[in-house]
Formats: structure tokens, sequence, C-alpha cells
């Protein structure tokens, strides 16, 4: 059994990227068995800053460059959750517990159609834009409080 005490948290950035209207980027995993929504987000590589994986992240997971986005916000401080019992051990090749994120805003300035989710390595099925509360309804459990966190951080930019 591992011993999640002893583990590391992995590096990680997450994206919000909101429209014009305020709704949010909600990506459908193609890993889930169960509906699972979340928004782009990823680990941090070596020697990379934080908002340049974030803008990576976005790219590899949406099709979006950084020139169709505007920096609104990022979080303060380094968010963290814990992966539940049934999954600790078997994601990132057991080296982590969980993640420690730093969450950016970004509005997006581009067009629907310049979104594409059919990129090298697809994180994602389907993509819609929500609001606040369906995005927060629509994570997976473990990372509810996360997303609780992000929203509030970055609530009066949102529809």
């Amino acid at each position: 059994m591992t011993q999640s005490k002893t583990l590391p948290y992995r590096p990680c950035v997450g994206v919000m990227l909101i429209n014009a209207h305020g709704q949010i980027f909600a990506g459908q995993r193609k890993d889930s068995p169960v509906a699972a929504w979340q928004m782009p987000q990823g680990g941090i590589d070596d020697g990379e800053k934080p908002r340049v994986a974030a803008l990576r992240e976005l790219w590899e997971e949406t099709g979006v460059v950084a020139d169709l986005v505007e920096k609104i916000a990022k979080t303060d401080d380094w968010v963290t959750y814990d992966l539940p019992p049934d999954l600790l051990g078997k994601v990132w090749g057991g080296k982590y517990k969980g993640q420690r994120q730093k969450w950016f805003l970004y509005r997006y300035l581009g067009t629907d159609d310049q979104i594409n989710i059919a990129t090298d390595h697809p994180e994602f099925s389907e993509w819609r834009w929500i609001g606040a509360d369906d995005m927060i309804a629509s994570i997976v459990p473990f990372k509810r409080a996360v997303y609780e966190t992000v929203v509030a951080a970055f609530r009066a930019h949102l529809a």
C-alpha cells in the first residue's frame, strides 16, 4: 500500500477559460467511464514557469494559442487536492499523493470554431461553455473543493 503522507504533490497548473459572456470552457474527459467535465489542466515541466505551463496545457488540450487569450487573473496561492484511495499509487506512476495547482483565468478572444480538442493527445471527447455552478457540479467529487476555491477566486469575472 502506498503511504500517501510521504508522497509529494505533483506541481500542476489549471486554466479557467471564459468566453465573452463569462461562461467557462468545460471538456468531457475521454478516459473517464462516468461524466467528468473539467477545465484544462496539467503538470508543470521541470524548469517551466507556471504561466508558460498554463498556456502550453491550454494549447495541448484545446488547440487555443496564446494570441487568442487575455490573462485576467491568477490564484494567489497554490490549491491542493489529494487523490482518493482507489487512485493513489495508480496515476502519475504512483509518485504523487495529489496535485498542487496554480490557476489562471484567461478570457477567450477567438471564436468557437478555433477551439480544437482533436489534438495530438486528446484529453476531451467533447466540450461546451457552462456557468460556474454547473462547472462545480460537473467535476469529479475529489476535485470539487479545488473548483469551489477557483470559482470563488475568479467569481467577479464570471456570468
